[in-house]
């Protein structure tokens, strides 16, 4: 059974970004996504964590590569389509102001509104909710839990 999300007060519609990963696709607002850049490999450090890639260098800075996947119970994979995601940081912490997450190919832009439905789907670690948009189901991610992560792991 499929629920509306949506409350009285909403806007009308949002725009969204479909961002395809290996083994799912997660729906993030359009503001999260700072800049989508080619894949490079990452500077890796020995001892990490699977979900820890390394550092990517961007406009100056040395930002954390995850993978969105690993850190939720998958396997980190890196495709012919690899991208690297820069997602503005959302957990408050003054030294940080992005995470690059590794994407697999170009993410799409949708516009989402109050006609939104809740997916009947298994949720993974750092997954909030399931949406479906047309046939597709799409993941919702908890961003600022992913930072925690880093937080918790020392990364940051």
């Amino acid at each position: 059974m499929s629920q509306v999300i949506a409350t009285p007060n909403t806007v009308n519609s949002l725009t969204a970004l479909q961002v395809p990963l290996a083994d799912r696709t997660l729906l993030l607002p359009n503001v999260a996504v700072a800049e989508l850049v080619a894949y490079r490999a990452p500077q890796v450090s020995a001892g990490m964590p699977a979900w820890f890639l390394g550092q990517v260098s961007w406009r100056d800075l040395s930002l954390p590569l995850l993978s969105f996947e690993a850190a939720s119970d998958g396997q980190a994979q890196v495709g012919p389509a690899a991208r690297v995601a820069i997602i503005n940081a959302l957990g408050g912490r003054a030294k940080v102001k992005f995470i690059a997450l590794l994407v697999q190919g170009i993410p799409r832009s949708v516009k989402v509104g109050a006609e939104l439905l809740r997916a009947d789907a298994p949720l993974a670690p750092l997954e909030l909710d399931a949406v479906l948009i047309g046939e597709n189901v799409l993941k919702i991610p908890d961003l600022v839990g992913l930072e925690q992560k880093l937080a918790d792991a020392g990364l940051i």
